[in-house]
C-alpha cells in the first residue's frame, strides 16, 4: 500500500499534460460538431488510438498506478476538453472494469483486448446493466440466462436500456438474471462476443446531453452464448447462488461490483467539466467590461467564482480519495465512492449554471460553449447510480441500518 498523497508524482504529471493537449488540439476543437451531429465520432477514437489514449495498455497502465490516481487525472482532462467525446473514448472501459471486476485472469485474457482492438481494427465495447423496469433497482433485473447442461450454452433473453455503445459494440458485457428469486445476488455477468445471433441494436436515444456519446436499447432474442462466456465461470457461480439460497452473505454481486470500481472516475469527468465552465468563466469575468470596468471587480461575481474553486477542488479531492482508497483495497466503509461521484456530480451542475449566470445572455447560446456543458453535467447526477442511490448508499454505510 501507498500513502495518500496530493502531490503527483513525474510519471503523473507527464501525462496529465499529455492528455490535456490531446483534449486541448483535438478534443475541444471538435466538440460542437459532434455534439450537434449526435454520432460517434470516430475521427477522434482514431486519433486517440494512434497515439495509444485509446488502448488497453494505456488503460491497464493507469490501473496499475498505485496511488490509484492516474485514471481520474486522464478522466478530468478529457472531460475538460468535452465530455461526449469522451464518454465516447472511455465507454469501452466500463465493459473492461466489468470484466476484471467479475472474471478469471484467462478470461481478461481473452476478451480485455477484444474491448478495444487494434489500431488497424478499432473495436467497442459495452457494458449492460440497466432495463426499462430496472435503472436503480439492479436486484429488479428482468433478461434471463439459463443454462443448457446438454451443449453447455447459455441463452440470454430481455431488452437492456441507456446502453453506452449499446448495439454498435463488438463486445458486450451484459448483466442478467440467473435466479430471479435471490435479486440482485441471483444475478451473473455474461460476455456476447463479436457477431453473436439473437442480439441487436433497439431505439437509439437522442438526448440532452453528451451527444457525441452513443446511447441506445440492447435487445437481446435468444442470443446463445457458449458456457465460458459466463464471467468467473460455472463453478464459481454455483457456489454463490448456493451460498444466497443459505442466507449467507456474499462478497460482491455482479452490477455493483463494476460500480463500486468506476464511480471515482465518473466523478473525475464531472470535475473536469465543472473545471471547464469555471475556467471560461474566470476568463470572461477578467475580459467582460460593464460600468467601465471588468465585472469581476464586483463582489457578486468574485465571490460566485471563489465558490465555485472551492466546489471543484472540494470535489477532485472527494474524488482522489476515493481512488485511492479502491486501488488499495481500503473498504468505503463510510460510501465514499458514492461520495466522489455525488458530490462531483452535483458540482458539476451547479458550476456551469453558475457559468451561464456570470455570462448572461452569451452564457445561453451555443457561440460559447458554456450552454454545451451545462447540458452535459447533468447526466453526472443520474447514470451509474443516481444522486438519490448515492445518497441512500451512504446512509446506509454511515448508520449500518438497511434505510430504505
Amino acid at each position: 500500500m501507498v500513502d495518500f498523497s496530493l502531490e503527483l508524482n513525474e510519471d503523473q504529471l507527464q501525462i496529465q499534460q499529455w492528455v490535456h493537449d490531446f483534449a486541448e488540439k483535438v478534443i475541444r476543437p471538435a466538440a460542437h460538431e459532434w455534439d450537434e451531429r449526435e454520432e460517434t465520432p470516430w475521427p477522434i477514437i482514431q486519433e486517440a488510438a494512434k497515439i495509444g489514449i485509446y488502448s488497453l495498455d494505456f488503460l491497464v497502465s493507469c490501473f496499475s498506478d498505485p496511488t490509484g490516481l492516474t485514471l481520474p487525472i486522464v478522466s478530468e482532462e478529457m472531460c475538460w476538453g468535452d465530455a461526449g467525446i469522451t464518454l465516447a473514448i472511455l465507454g469501452s472501459t466500463l465493459a473492461l472494469t466489468g470484466i476484471v471486476a467479475n472474471g478469471t485472469p484467462e478470461q481478461y485474457e481473452e476478451w480485455a483486448p477484444q474491448c478495444f482492438g487494434t489500431l488497424d481494427d478499432i473495436k467497442l465495447a459495452a457494458f449492460c446493466v440497466s432495463e426499462p423496469d430496472a435503472g436503480s433497482d439492479v436486484s429488479s433485473l428482468r433478461t434471463r440466462a439459463v443454462y443448457e447442461e446438454a451443449t453447455d450454452t447459455w441463452v440470454l433473453n430481455g431488452t437492456k436500456t441507456w446502453i453506452t455503445n449499446g448495439g454498435i459494440a463488438d463486445l458486450h458485457v451484459v448483466v442478467a438474471s440467473v435466479d430471479p428469486s435471490l435479486g440482485a445476488r441471483g444475478q451473473a455477468s455474461f460476455i456476447v462476443p463479436p457477431n453473436t445471433p439473437g442480439i441487436r441494436q433497439g431505439q437509439k436515444f437522442k438526448k440532452m446531453g453528451i451527444r457525441a456519446s452513443h446511447t441506445a436499447e440492447v435487445i437481446l432474442e435468444d442470443c446463445r452464448i457458449p458456457g465460458r462466456c459466463l464471467l468467473g465461470g460455472k463453478d464459481r457461480l454455483d457456489e454463490r447462488l448456493a451460498r444466497a439460497r443459505e442466507g449467507k452473505s456474499s462478497r460482491s454481486q455482479a452490477a455493483l461490483a463494476t460500480f463500486e470500481a468506476s464511480r471515482p472516475m465518473v466523478g473525475a469527468q464531472a470535475v473536469g467539466i465543472a473545471r471547464a465552465a469555471y475556467e471560461y468563466a474566470l476568463d470572461y469575468a477578467k475580459e467582460r467590461k460593464q460600468f467601465g470596468r471588468p465585472i469581476i471587480d464586483n463582489q457578486a461575481i468574485a465571490f460566485k467564482l471563489a465558490d465555485m474553486k472551492m466546489h471543484i477542488d472540494a470535489a477532485r479531492l472527494l474524488v482522489w480519495r476515493a481512488s485511492w482508497m479502491g486501488r488499495n483495497n481500503k473498504q468505503f466503509s463510510n460510501g465514499e465512492g458514492s461520495m466522489s461521484k455525488l458530490y462531483a456530480g452535483e458540482t458539476a451542475v451547479w458550476v456551469t449554471e453558475q457559468a451561464i449566470q456570470i455570462m448572461g445572455g452569451y452564457g445561453y447560446v451555443r457561440e460559447h460553449p458554456v450552454e454545451r456543458w451545462h447540458r452535459d453535467s447533468k447526466i453526472f447526477t443520474i447514470f451509474e447510480g443516481t444522486s438519490e442511490i448515492q445518497r441512500l448508499v451512504i446512509s446506509r454505510a454511515i448508520s449500518g441500518m438497511h434505510i430504505r
